[in-house]
């Protein structure tokens, strides 16, 4: 990408959309498009064709998404599949249509099997089944992935697709049943200590693996490899390490600063047993991580304390 080159980043106002934004602006490219919904509804299929149409952006992170966590998932499979599929295909479609030099697809480690062999591989797509909690969610994101691959197949087209672990950061969403587990612990801990709860009671036995990637480590990996990648196989982000939901949410409670008891209700889903991703392929690319977990947790307090949007429920 050139810096004067014309960039459009779908999903700005979310999480990750947002923290691609700040890099992109971090390293000095000026020439941004963005829409937020009300402007832009990315399902309008003949919507999205119109806007390609007249804005011709030149490159495209596709960072708009339906998300959210197990409950979420849980209970609107039908919605999570239909509305992140028809973006998706909406998007990519009219980029190519409109002659976009170079897409990025953001999809999400849920796409790998259950039971994958860890860490994961990216070439362990659609070897066994997925995990029921988010199938609906997963199946979007492959399709995704697969019709950028098919693109560039078919019809040569430079698309590709990134592969992200657990995120949190600024901008997260901290709703107490749609949030992730992350943005969800800190406001659960943030309000036990200002109502000086004894304890907090979290799903689960808290056995489960994790893996968690800083949001801004993220955005500066996607610019990195729409700079320096081109492939039909997805490529994983993550940082390679884990640990267990107890410990997580211990690390949390540490850096809320909640004094009280932790108790699991184990009639509660684990989700996956774990969930770490291989992520040579960035390495042996010459990317790597930078924000340790216990610093970004900080600074993700910080910003969910600066946010008004926590108090919506």
């Amino acid at each position: 990408m050139e810096k004067n080159s014309k960039i459009y980043v779908a999903g700005h106002r979310g999480m990750v959309g947002s923290a691609i934004c700040r890099e992109l602006v971090r390293q000095g490219y000026e020439n941004l498009i963005t829409k937020t919904h009300s402007e832009l509804d990315l399902t309008e299929q003949n919507d999205v064709r119109r806007f390609f149409d007249e804005e011709k952006p030149e490159y495209v992170f596709l960072a708009a998404a339906k998300v959210g966590g197990i409950v979420a998932n849980s209970e609107a499979l039908a919605d999570f599949m239909y509305e992140n599929m028809i973006m998706e295909m909406n998007v990519i479609h009219a980029a190519y249509e409109n002659g976009c030099k170079k897409l990025e697809f953001l999809g999400s480690s849920c796409i790998y099997p259950k039971f994958a062999p860890q860490p994961m591989k990216e070439d362990c797509l659609l070897t066994s089944s997925l995990e029921e909690t988010n199938e609906a969610y997963a199946l979007a994101k492959i399709s995704g992935l697969k019709y950028c691959e098919y693109l560039n197949r078919q019809y040569g087209t430079d698309y590709i697709s990134v592969m992200p672990t657990n995120l949190y950061g600024p901008n997260d969403n901290y709703h107490p049943t749609h949030s992730h587990v992350l943005p969800a612990l800190i406001r659960r801990f943030h309000e036990a200590k200002e109502q000086n709860l004894p304890s907090v009671t979290c799903w689960g036995d808290g056995s489960p693996l994790r893996e968690f990637l800083y949001v801004d480590d993220l955005a500066n990996l996607c610019v990195f490899l729409m700079n320096n990648y081109s492939g039909d196989e997805t490529v994983n982000a993550g940082t390679g390490k884990e640990l267990s939901i107890k410990t997580l949410t211990e690390l949390v409670a540490e850096v809320v600063d909640y004094k009280g008891e932790i108790k699991w209700d184990t009639s509660k889903p684990n989700g996956t047993p774990r969930k770490l991703l291989d992520v040579s392929k960035a390495t042996n690319l010459g990317w790597t991580y930078k924000t340790e977990l216990k610093e970004g947790i900080k600074l993700t307090y910080q910003d969910f304390l600066n946010n008004p949007r926590r108090a919506e429920r």
